[in-house]
């Protein structure tokens, strides 16, 4: 493995991190689409950052991008207050706007630029190596190493300072408020953060790994748990694993290796999506599965108390009466009465179903039930 090979994964690295964190709260505020919004509007930002100053390196274009990105979202609120769009129709209509915009600039007064849409829709994370630090003649390392290593710091340094204020205006808006925590404020701190992360990855990965990386982390951790912090180091994990996963994939297929991180951070989040302990779609079929077997095995107990001792209860036992009676498919009457079996509420005793003293009393308890809902 080369010296620029580990420098990718480690920039990478450095990216999934950064973006899952304020990403966690976009997810949790269902605000996944702002940061789409934000990683597109914030070409504003830069173009017009670079006019004024005229050096693509500049830190101002940091500042520029983050303020085109708090205008991106107040534009959005703007238009949803006025209660004739709603907010996903408002953050359809001001990003296109703002990146058009931004795009026109570009193609107009740019072009001769490192600055296209290309580079800020897919990036080009091999070169990111190539862009160095030299202090006094000593390389430091990777630009972009130190760029979202700083943009971290300043992530973990919000998200620390404000946890209690953020995680209470994220869950309880109203009660944020009574408490004084001033939710709006928070809330533009949190989509500053935002537009700071997006615009430091821009020119490493692009804006489409930069939503990826922003999303699809903190959506797979989402399903994996239900406690804040946990859900925070899951989402840094995750967008670990596709990042490093994903360069090497790229590698392996020989194609971008933003769009390869993005595509392995789909995957993962769909893995997550079917295979999740409790959330996930395999788990939710077995617990449907589970629950009607139960419910079914209930009505089985009432059926055979209802008849036991009564002239039809020879008839009425039947296992194959009963799938007529109930209007059970034989696969699903056999797995009942087997379920039933297992559970210690019924016998099966020549072709007939009889209730055990566990299965009349769980009978009647289930009649109980029944009348009391």
């Amino acid at each position: 493995m080369s010296a620029e090979q580990i420098e990718i994964q480690i920039i990478a690295s450095l990216v999934a991190v950064t973006c899952a964190i304020p990403g966690v709260f976009l997810v949790l505020r269902r605000m996944a689409m702002m940061s789409d919004a934000i990683s597109h509007a914030i070409l504003l930002g830069i173009v017009l950052a670079f006019f004024a100053v005229g050096d693509i390196s500049s830190p101002i274009l940091i500042i520029g991008a983050a303020l085109s990105g708090v205008l991106t979202v107040s534009l959005v609120e703007l238009l949803n207050r006025t209660k004739l769009v709603k907010e996903d129709a408002s953050i359809g209509l001001v990003f296109p706007l703002l990146f058009s915009i931004g795009v026109i600039l570009i193609s107009k007064y740019a072009y001769n630029i490192h600055l296209d849409v290309h580079a800020v829709l897919l990036g080009e994370i091999a070169f990111a190596p190539f862009d160095r630090l030299v202090i006094s003649g000593f390389d430091l390392g990777p630009k972009s190493m130190y760029v979202m290593g700083g943009i971290l710091l300043l992530n973990l340094v919000f998200i620390l300072l404000f946890y209690k204020e953020l995680k209470v205006a994220t869950f309880d808006a109203g009660l944020a408020a009574a408490l004084g925590f001033t939710p709006g404020l928070l809330h533009y701190g949190l989509m500053g953060i935002v537009s700071v992360t997006a615009v430091g990855a821009f020119d490493a990965v692009g804006s489409i790994l930069v939503v990826a990386l922003m999303i699809a982390p903190p959506a797979a951790a989402y399903l994996l748990t239900d406690r804040l912090p946990r859900m925070i180091i899951l989402s840094a994990l995750i967008g670990i694993l596709s990042a490093v996963s994903g360069f090497w994939a790229a590698i392996l297929l020989d194609a971008n290796i933003a769009g390869s991180m993005a595509s392995v951070s789909g995957l993962v989040f769909l893995v997550v999506f079917l295979l999740a302990p409790e959330r996930g779609l395999a788990a939710i079929a077995r617990r449907k599965t589970r629950q009607k077997r139960e419910f079914a095995g209930r009505m089985l107990a009432i059926h055979l108390l209802n008849h036991e001792g009564t002239p039809e209860e020879a008839r009425e036992s039947e296992v194959g009466h009963i799938e007529e009676t109930l209007r059970w498919k034989e696969g699903f009457a056999k797995s009942v009465v087997g379920y039933s079996v297992k559970r210690g509420n019924v016998l099966v005793e020549d072709g007939c179903l009889r209730l055990t003293e566990k299965g009349r009393e769980f009978a009647g308890r289930s009649v109980v039930e029944e009348f009391i809902a």
